[in-house]
């Protein structure tokens, strides 16, 4: 009997062959980087671990659907095995049972046969079990593939997505409050890598906001290891809002701010071969996220795609999501907010006027910050 580690995927099945081989690769890569001392085998639809595997970090390794500690012997030993493992794992205790059985590769049964034969055996050993297939105590997977078997008899939920990777790098515009860090992970389950980073438009914020996102990304660096936090410190803002003051045009400041932000992160996703950014946006939920406000960011602001994954979600199905993967406590920990939102902001801004203004600010004229 040998103790292993049993890791399923889902979508990387579907792909074609040289595609399911390279994302096969990109996780088991991915694996070996937050377990390196683990010895890795693949089959078609599975991958198996052995040594000292770390199950707290399997749960984070975006394209695991769901992963089992398993006891692999020859398919036949399985017979005077098989007893001895069930009591080893509390079937005494259970009044009812399932064999669940997967059998890949030819053989002289079928796998009705051998669930059959292996319940029958169960039976006879713990004559108190009655068979339940729809909700039992206890269930038992048998896995035979050609001349061996692997059971176990708990599967523990993965996160799911793709490799992470496998769909290149975007940035993400990460504040540290509750959406930015939801949207960034979302993206990362799909197999992106991520570069956060924090536009620091000066003066209006200070270190406790940054601090903040950076206790953030240490926390989606359990789930991207090594992801570091880049601060971008700009003075377009301060100057933008005095103009705009002056001119009684207070109301369209965080619609420049999130401009100038855009531009900010387009340049630095050029520079770094980014695929495109990825914001915390959702529709309607404050002033600058509205439909026509929307309209009026993307456009002329970002030379790539922006993706926002959160923009059909409410407040709660982000705050559900920020909770099942750590960020929540931090994002909503004490950080001075911004001080440049205008008591009256605008949520209509039509996109000629705006182009308008910005010809005429002198702020607008100031160079992207140097990376």
């Amino acid at each position: 009997m040998k103790k292993q580690w049993l890791i399923r995927y889902s979508e990387i099945f579907l792909k074609s062959d040289p595609v399911r081989r390279q994302w096969e690769n990109t996780l088991i890569a991915n694996i070996r980087e937050v377990m390196p001392g683990v010895h890795v085998r693949n089959e078609r639809g599975r991958i198996w671990l052995d040594g000292e595997v770390r199950p707290d970090l399997l749960k984070n390794i975006f394209g695991i659907v769901s992963f089992s500690e398993v006891e692999h012997i020859r398919l036949d030993e399985i017979g005077s095995f098989l007893p001895d493992y069930c009591r080893r794992h509390g079937i005494d205790t259970a009044k009812t049972f399932a064999i669940r059985m997967k059998r890949v590769g030819k053989h002289a049964f079928t796998s009705n046969d051998k669930t059959i034969e292996y319940g029958t055996l169960l039976q006879s050993g713990f004559p108190h079990l009655k068979v339940n297939l729809a909700n039992p105590d206890k269930e038992i997977h048998v896995e035979i593939r050609a001349d061996q078997a692997y059971l176990y008899d708990n599967v523990t939920k993965g996160p799911g997505g793709l490799p992470l990777g496998v769909e290149g790098t975007l940035v993400a515009l990460l504040s540290g409050g509750i959406d930015s860090p939801v949207a960034a992970w979302m993206m990362m389950k799909r197999g992106c890598r991520i570069l956060p980073v924090f536009a620091a438009l000066d003066t209006f914020l200070d270190e406790t906001t940054i601090a903040r996102a950076e206790r953030v990304v240490e926390i989606l660096a359990r789930y991207q290891p090594g992801i570091k936090l880049t601060v971008i410190h700009d003075s377009y803002l301060a100057e933008a809002k005095r103009e705009l003051v002056s001119r009684h045009l207070e109301k369209y400041t965080c619609i420049f701010c999130k401009r100038r932000m855009y531009r900010v992160a387009t340049a630095f996703a050029l520079q770094h071969g980014a695929k495109g950014i990825v914001t915390g946006e959702s529709l309607g939920q404050v002033a600058s996220q509205t439909l026509d406000n929307l309209l009026v960011l993307t456009d002329a602001a970002s030379e790539v795609p922006i993706h926002r994954p959160l923009i059909g979600y409410d407040k709660e199905d982000t705050i559900r999501i920020a909770r099942e993967i750590g960020t929540f406590n931090e994002s909503i920990s004490k950080a001075s907010g911004c001080k440049a939102v205008p008591s009256g902001p605008s949520t209509k801004a039509k996109l000629a006027v705006i182009r308008e203004i910005e010809e005429k600010l002198e702020a607008t004229k100031m160079p992207l910050p140097v990376f």
